[in-house]
């Protein structure tokens, strides 16, 4: 018999758990179509249009903030 209740509330934990409404983590709106980069440094997707330019022997990077931009200079400074 205790087996059953404890078989009862573990179900109803279960259906609690299962019905709760996950939280909706908001996108942030951008118009279709528009073209997005990754980071190298932090993996944060910009848009190409908001995005602080670097370049790396000829090759454009998109980096999401300044500081990213830095980071990765500082990096490269430190490997050679």
């Amino acid at each position: 018999m205790r087996l059953l209740f404890w078989l009862a509330i573990g179900y109803l934990v279960y259906l609690m758990f299962k019905g709760r409404p996950k939280k909706n983590i908001p996108v942030a709106s951008r118009p279709q179509g528009e073209e997005t980069l990754k980071d190298p440094v932090c993996g944060v997707y910009v848009a190409r249009d908001d995005a602080v330019i670097g370049n790396l022997e000829g090759e454009k990077l998109y980096f999401c903030s300044m500081q990213c931009l830095e980071k990765f200079q500082e990096q490269l400074s430190h490997k050679s």
